[in-house]
């Protein structure tokens, strides 16, 4: 929906490019909108913007006053089916709740989980380029329930990319949306703080696969497979992991999957110590960074999912140029053939390692 500016407040969702002058984007799509972020569309002179209804923290947005010419349309797409956004934030918001309650003490409730996790999972099948574009979302003071939705959801994905039965995808997504359950038991002070963690602090909160563990392992709806790598979600496949500093052959096959998704989704997510950074750029990190790390099968999946619905995408390049996706290969689906929006110019950016792919804009 179209609103004033006047109207606006820190949450609201943009749902298209706010462009400039010179017609290039001030602000993508998808940006959550902060105090800072206001101020810049005022000094801009922006006098109006598409945001979604609904607002980050997953409810309605409802300004005092819609744009004239667009309160009949406005009507019309309140009938429609609520985008793949407003499921997410919504799931998110009940996840949030029930982490509250096992703060407080409450037992997981596996049925409750699934009800979040799988209807999500269920919509995202014919959306799946929604699943790269979840960072868009994230916040500093959402992350933690954010980021337990996507790594269910990013799982999920995977296991069906790899051929998994439903009953296993199934179990895969409550596993990995459970994963950092324990984080819950981690003190307040610890879990809430803005500034780096000291070391002691830190070896607490590696503690959280045990206490994730800890509360799922009585649940009669989850298989002893989903709850080892719940444990095991942060082993890595060199020894170099946590809890117990497990090699491959020891490590559940979920809990390599969930790794990848809850490595993926933290490193292209906002941070409070770490800005977002491009799906493409963390899939090369996570290749090349670490490797020897992670399974590359659930890597491969995730890049044959870029690749499904990539070709022909609207990007935006490190250097801030606009580029169309030509052509992907699959030895380097993180380097594809490009041709820039102004030039025309085509560039490989296999060729070009100095320039890799920021956003992916539509």
């Amino acid at each position: 929906m179209r609103v004033k500016i006047k109207e606006l407040q820190e949450g609201c969702i943009l749902s298209e490019d706010v462009i400039s002058w010179t017609n290039r984007p001030i602000i993508q799509k998808k940006t959550v909108l902060t105090n800072e972020l206001l101020e810049i569309l005022h000094a801009f002179l922006v006098k109006d913007v598409s945001v979604e209804r609904m607002l980050v923290n997953g409810t309605p947005f409802i300004p005092s006053e819609l744009i004239e010419e667009e309160k009949e349309s406005e009507k019309e797409s309140n009938k429609k089916e609520e985008s793949f956004t407003d499921y997410f934030l919504q799931a998110v918001q009940q996840y949030k709740k029930e982490f509250q309650a096992w703060q407080a003490g409450t037992t997981v409730d596996i049925s409750k989980i699934r009800n979040i996790i799988i209807p999500l999972i269920e919509k995202s099948e014919t959306r799946s380029s929604d699943l790269f574009n979840l960072h868009h979302l994230s916040t500093e003071n959402e992350y933690l329930f954010q980021h337990s939705i996507a790594v269910g959801l990013i799982s999920g994905f995977i296991g069906k990319k790899l051929n998994y039965n439903k009953g296993d995808i199934a179990q895969l997504a409550v596993a990995g949306c459970l994963s950092d359950c324990g984080m819950a038991k981690i003190p307040s002070n610890i879990l809430n703080k803005k500034d780096a963690l000291t070391r002691d602090e830190f070896e607490e909160v590696k503690q959280h696969p045990t206490y994730s563990y800890r509360m799922i392992q009585n649940a009669t709806l989850l298989r002893d497979g989903a709850k080892i790598s719940i444990f095991q979600h942060h082993e890595r496949l060199d020894g170099t992991g946590y809890p117990l500093g497990e090699k491959d052959q020891k490590i559940h096959p979920f809990a390599k999957i969930i790794a990848v998704a809850d490595t993926f989704h933290a490193m292209t997510s906002q941070r409070m110590y770490r800005k977002k950074q491009s799906p493409f750029k963390v899939l090369e990190m996570i290749i090349q960074d670490n490797f020897g790390k992670f399974d590359i099968a659930s890597i491969r999946a995730l890049q044959a999912g870029i690749m499904n619905f990539s070709i022909g995408s609207k990007v935006k390049l490190s250097n801030g140029q606009i580029a169309e996706i030509l052509f992907i290969e699959e030895k380097s689906p993180t380097r594809p053939l490009i041709k820039l929006t102004h030039s025309e110019e085509i560039i490989h950016l296999e060729k070009n390692r100095q320039l890799f792919i920021d956003e992916i804009l539509e």
